[in-house]
């Protein structure tokens, strides 16, 4: 989506008359990147669905407060990413997961979800993926598979880009470090 057709398009949002066609037009550019994202997160096919719908429903409730200060799709991916943070957060203690166990609870989630496709390589590379803190796990996932620019993660997530720099720098190091244990 272009700047010119975002900028329309918050415009529709905002506008009473046009804010349910508008929502419906951002639901269907933006559903499957946002899924994409929150399932990087919490792992599971259903949860992600699940989600994605409450992402879905904040924004709804909230879009009348979004002022325009960052671009639509930051707005978006930082409601995602909150509220995948949240429910897998729940989930953990739902079930008294400790918090230094917790990549074994998303390795379980991932190693058990049928709607995952990928090969043996692929399969390594989430595992690696889930070893790493939650926050450069985030990163890596944003910079390597959305090729997203540092800026924008830093509107995203509150956090300098030179953070986010050097956890993209460690995380690529974690995995490099874990995948090397195959060779």
């Amino acid at each position: 989506m272009t700047e010119a057709e975002e900028a329309l398009l918050v415009k529709r949002l905002l506008d009473e008359k046009t804010q349910r066609d508008a929502f419906s037009v951002l639901v269907k550019s933006f559903s499957e990147r946002l899924y994409w994202q929150i399932r990087k997160i919490v792992i599971s096919h259903e949860d992600a669905n699940d989600v994605l719908q409450n992402a879905f429903i904040k924004i709804w409730t909230n879009i009348d407060s979004f002022r325009g200060d960052s671009k639509l799709t930051t707005w978006l991916y930082k409601i995602a990413i909150n509220e995948s943070i949240s429910f897998v957060n729940k989930q953990r203690q739902q079930q008294n997961v400790p918090l230094d166990d917790s990549d074994n609870f998303l390795e379980s989630k991932l190693e058990s979800d049928s709607f995952f496709d990928g090969d043996e390589a692929q399969l390594k590379l989430q595992k690696a993926i889930l070893t790493l803190p939650e926050k450069q796990r985030i990163v890596f996932n944003l910079k390597y598979f959305e090729e997203m620019k540092y800026e924008e993660m830093s509107e995203i997530l509150d956090t300098s880009v030179g953070a986010l720099k050097a956890s993209y720098h460690h995380a690529v190091k974690k995995i490099e470090d874990f995948l090397s244990q195959f060779n």
